[in-house]
């Protein structure tokens, strides 16, 4: 098997919509939950790269796991220490807001996962992970658009559209739901005049497009929250949790995080991998803060392609693997524990001999988020929003 180190976005943004509009028109700004009925929030979170998940969340208590990473494995004590879990798994200093939650029991972790790709390449691997697909190549919807065409209409239900932040959206959303997109500019911002003057001459040549302009404007005016709005990966995250917070917002929300290809000097408790998870954990902050009003309905979850292997490489970092972790978060999740049927790491624990081995399947976790926060069947999920996984039962009691 070859570590294929492709790179995916130009490819993507082929297979994509492209644009840098703000919104796609049509979008329903009505429907909302019934009066004592919980109006659950989803936000999924990718980690394009693959994360490392033997140093987000390090096995302390597995004898093997010290010698397999000379260099880069966490320790219990000493200045940048790990932070403590459950006796056996500690967590990576990098993520204090993730400690804050998972002592609140809002947080959870669930270890040695995978999708059912067995391959080590990043763009068939993100395909199957954001496609919901048994094997790459299925590219024609997203699974949790899917998810979203699969609620059924009616009174009660959330607005049936979804939030894609980026210029073009994550395959994740691709497909026939409708789809509201933002993504936070890349160049100075036109002053608030040059808008107004733009948009009054859409509105006297072309009603339509003024239209959508205005929605668009008016969603990047909910999405910037103020002249101060942070930059970088939190400023992100703000955006698209003002959106989400919103009474006539989408409930259902997906955006990328580039970057966690750590073949080389990936780091331990400091270093390349911790500047990283500091940056999620920033996106954890922003999403806990701004969603604090909905946060007893809402749930994160975050999810990366494959894991890395099991031992340190000669560049003091490590290769594409298999078994990695997920993070789930919110005041919806029955979180204060990880979630893991351990392997073990010991030689012949290891996945063809190098990887953490998996043995929890993140279909399965995601299909027990969409049955517990908006009573999918199981039938539908194993036909519908992960095709051929009938026999794959949901994880269940991950949601209070």
């Amino acid at each position: 098997m070859t570590a294929s180190c492709d790179v995916p976005p130009s490819r993507r943004a082929i297979l994509g919509t492209a644009g840098a509009l703000f919104a796609w028109g049509a979008i329903p700004r009505t429907a909302y939950a019934a009066p004592g009925a919980r109006d659950a929030r989803l936000v999924v979170v990718i980690l394009r790269g693959a994360l490392d998940g033997l140093s987000a969340v390090a096995p302390l208590g597995d004898p093997a796991y010290a010698d397999l990473r000379p260099g880069i494995a966490l320790t219990r004590d000493g200045p940048a220490a790990a932070l403590p879990l459950d006796g056996f798994f500690a967590l990576h200093p990098a993520l204090p807001t993730f400690a804050r939650l998972y002592a609140a029991r809002q947080a959870l972790v669930v270890h040695a996962a995978a999708t059912g790709y067995r391959e080590r390449s990043h763009f068939d691997g993100q395909d199957v992970l954001e496609s919901g697909q048994p094997g790459p190549g299925h590219t024609a919807s997203g699974w949790l658009n899917r998810l979203v065409a699969a609620l059924p209409a009616g009174e009660g239900i959330p607005p049936r559209t979804a939030l894609g932040v980026g210029v073009v959206p994550p395959l994740i959303l691709r497909g026939p739901a409708p789809v509201l997109g933002w993504a936070p500019p890349r160049l100075p911002r036109a002053s608030d005049e040059l808008a107004r003057r733009v948009l009054g001459l859409y509105q006297a040549r072309d009603p339509a497009l003024a239209a959508s302009l205005a929605h668009g404007l008016d969603t990047d005016a909910l999405a910037k929250g103020g002249p101060k709005a942070a930059g970088g990966l939190r400023g992100i995250a703000e955006g698209a949790a003002r959106l989400i917070a919103a009474d006539d917002g989408p409930r259902i929300a997906a955006l990328a995080l580039d970057g966690w290809d750590t073949h080389a000097d990936e780091g331990g408790a400091t270093g390349r991998l911790a500047g990283l998870l500091g940056g999620l954990d920033g996106v954890f902050s922003a999403f806990a803060e701004i969603l604090a009003p909905r946060w007893s309905d809402t749930a994160i979850l975050v999810v990366t392609e494959f894991g890395r292997t099991a031992r340190v490489n000669g560049t003091t970092g490590t290769d594409h693997g298999t078994g990695t972790v997920a993070f789930l978060l919110g005041g919806a999740v029955r979180g204060g524990r990880v979630v893991a049927d351990w392997p073990g790491l010991a030689p012949a624990q290891l996945h063809e001999g190098r990887d953490l081995a998996p043995t929890l399947d993140v279909r399965a976790v995601a299909k027990g988020l969409a049955a517990d926060l908006f009573g999918l069947s199981p039938l539908v999920l194993g036909r519908s929003v992960f095709p051929g996984t009938e026999a794959l039962r949901p994880v269940g009691g991950l949601v209070v």
